[in-house]
């Protein structure tokens, strides 16, 4: 396994370029060893599939389509809203006998788009226990 994690991004609509400009944004600030390797998105001539395009990122026009460097990638956020489009992902790796790659729905990338957007540092490492004692 590669010290890298390579993720895809797939649909870069309203909330998909968000999530992807705020998830660049944190690799960029933080030096994290996390690269977005694919996107995909109906229209490539989008200002986000083009922003990606600039910096080299293969653009795909169909989601299923990054299946085709799934040996690659090691997360897919599957935002494109569609069960299908999820379905035929599923379809495809497990076809091409990928069982690394794991597609991460909307909820849990809402999850991680949560984590990077609070910023909360602890003073001091938190007490081991089960809390405060009665008084």
């Amino acid at each position: 396994m590669s010290e890298t994690i390579n993720v895809a991004v797939l649909g870069l609509g309203r909330i998909g370029q968000q999530f992807a400009a705020g998830l660049s944004k944190h690799i960029d600030q933080g030096g994290k060893p996390i690269k977005i390797v694919a996107v995909a998105e109906r229209d490539p001539d989008s200002l986000a599939a083009e922003m990606f395009a600039d910096e080299n990122v293969p653009v795909y026009a169909k989601a299923s389509d990054v299946v085709e460097m799934a040996d690659q990638i090691d997360i897919i956020f599957d935002l494109t809203g569609s069960p299908e489009v999820r379905q035929t992902l599923r379809a495809k790796l497990h076809d091409a006998g990928n069982r690394d790659t794991i597609i991460v729905p909307e909820i849990f990338a809402h999850f991680v788009w949560s984590l990077l957007e609070e910023r909360v540092e602890l003073s001091r490492p938190p007490k081991s226990g089960n809390g405060p004692k009665p008084d």
